[in-house]
């Protein structure tokens, strides 16, 4: 019999991690990794598992490897504390595993503002509608380079895609999905200061923003959500803008 693991990278998720661990009573086993937690995060998790490594992080890669290295099954499902797994996608993960070979699965991803279940205008930066979420053991590992969205490297297999999606309560409400963007241009902005790239001309940061408003609100086809898509588009659009800023303000007051 395949044995499934289950791997958390959880910082501060007092309010969410019950939800998530609960949905996860298919599985073999759950890894929980708690970086920096300073609220009752570690006392709600062990209730549903002993296996839990605290530590201090500052690169994502680093932590989801330590997650992932954790853990003892031969499949092993990564996901994060706001995303729930529904009974259908756990009956499908379980069918999918015991058939398959070693291999990449991809599940979709539907994400949730409040209860607003937003389908269109994602970007990478803010949101993904897919997601390479399974892995058979060793065929995973994540560059230690970036302290948000890191690199994977994946050994050279088949993929396979999952049809029920996991359910990802990504932002509370619009506030939230403000502040989610003013913590992510934080982290890019450390990111641009390590790669050393930091110099961008006004027109590429203005095409930068054009193009990816463009691709949100239309190719992705953010207008159908209205206001709220505008929103989206407009925030994919300063995302580079932002973390640029930031990096320079970062940059002048170390000097």
């Amino acid at each position: 019999m395949t044995k499934i693991s289950a791997v958390i990278v959880a910082h501060n998720e007092e309010k969410k991690i019950a939800g998530c661990l609960e949905s996860l009573n298919f599985v073999d086993e759950i890894v929980v990794v708690l970086d920096k937690c300073t609220d009752s995060t570690k006392e709600i998790v062990a209730k549903y598992t002993d296996k839990i490594i605290e530590g201090s992080w500052n690169i994502e890669g680093a932590r989801r490897n330590v997650a992932v290295n954790a853990a003892s099954g031969d499949w092993i499902l990564e996901i994060d504390a706001d995303e729930r797994i529904s009974s259908q996608l756990a009956q499908e993960i379980v069918e999918i595993t015991k058939n398959s070979q070693p291999c990449l699965i991809v599940a979709p991803i539907a994400n949730y503002i409040g209860k607003r279940y937003v389908r269109y205008g994602w970007l990478r930066t803010l949101g993904v509608l897919s997601r390479q979420t399974m892995h058979y053991r060793g065929m995973k590992i994540y560059e230690e380079d970036k302290e948000i969205h890191p690199t994977a490297i994946f050994k050279e297999c088949e993929k396979k895609y999952l049809q029920n999606s996991i359910t990802h309560l990504v932002d509370e409400d619009v506030a939230d999905l403000i502040n989610r963007f003013n913590r992510y241009t934080n982290w890019r902005a450390s990111d641009i200061i390590r790669s050393n790239k930091i110099h961008s001309s006004c027109f590429k940061i203005l095409s930068d923003f054009f193009y990816r408003f463009f691709k949100s609100f239309v190719i992705k086809r953010g207008y159908k959500e209205r206001g709220l898509g505008f929103l989206i588009a407009v925030l994919a659009g300063l995302y580079p803008l932002v973390s640029t800023i930031k990096a320079k303000e970062k940059l002048a007051k170390n000097q």
